[in-house]
């Protein structure tokens, strides 16, 4: 069996997550980002998903994506409902799952080429 390497249309991809930290390519990050295929906005201010109020989703809706992922760290932890009332009232779908997931999930819609930004939260 033949093996290639896949070489993505976008300029970002996941290469691991967990609660602490996110390898974007070969980059390790440990505070808080937003990530879209082709965009990353570090210095993301959440550092508590339960905290969350509308207004921490204004850098992630100013990348117009037609899906959200949240990665909320190790465990998954659900945001206020405002939150996603936020998201819900301008057409935009969010997914909240852990951040392994998240960057797994992430990497399958990008390579669909579907307009996917993802939110990490970090303790950094």
């Amino acid at each position: 069996m033949q093996l290639n390497l896949e070489h993505p249309d976008h300029e970002f991809l996941l290469r691991a997550a967990d609660g602490e930290s996110v390898r974007v390519n070969e980059r390790r990050l440990t505070a808080s980002f937003v990530l879209s295929p082709d965009r990353l906005v570090e210095g993301w201010p959440v550092g508590d998903v339960k905290a969350m109020a509308p207004q921490d989703l204004d850098a992630v809706l100013a990348l117009e994506p037609e899906v959200i992922l949240l990665g909320s760290g190790a465990t998954q932890v659900f945001p206020p409902a405002a939150v996603l009332a936020h998201c819900l009232r301008r057409g935009v779908g969010m997914e909240t799952m852990t951040n392994a997931a998240a960057a797994r999930t992430f990497n399958v819609l990008a390579g669909e080429g579907r307009r996917v930004v993802v939110a990490f939260v970090l303790p950094g």
